[in-house]
């Protein structure tokens, strides 16, 4: 059974940082892109980021986060990261892994695998 699971979550000042970890069991995802939404209460959920499954990583960005958030990923351990720099309040949400995406990368229905979530507060 393919499992998701997110961990790094928590209350941040603005300005601050937080790095998102997400594992992943049950298969490899070694060659298969993953990345992270979110959503924030009563909003739709929002693409964030998505790393490609290749070696070189190539890398996507909403435009809401580019230059502040970079994702990478360890394909030995399985583990998609998100590094959240300059944190604003308008990014707080609860924060999804995904994966192994059937179409547009930017859409969250056409993701196969999801996790249950992390959730992000930046506030002072």
């Amino acid at each position: 059974q393919v499992q998701l699971v997110e961990s790094g979550g928590g209350l941040v000042q603005p300005g601050g940082s937080l790095r998102l970890s997400c594992v992943a069991s049950g298969r490899t995802f070694s060659n298969i892109p993953m990345g992270w939404f979110r959503q924030a209460p009563e909003k739709e959920h929002d693409f964030v980021a998505v790393i490609s499954r290749s070696n070189a990583g190539v890398t996507y960005y909403a435009d809401s986060v580019k230059g502040r958030f970079t994702i990478s990923k360890d394909n030995y351990d399985n583990t998609v990261y998100l590094q959240m720099d300059s944190l604003k309040p308008e990014d707080t949400a609860m924060y999804y892994c995904v994966a192994d995406p059937d179409g547009d990368w930017t859409q969250w229905a056409d993701y196969d695998y999801r996790g249950q979530g992390t959730q992000v507060t930046v506030s002072s």
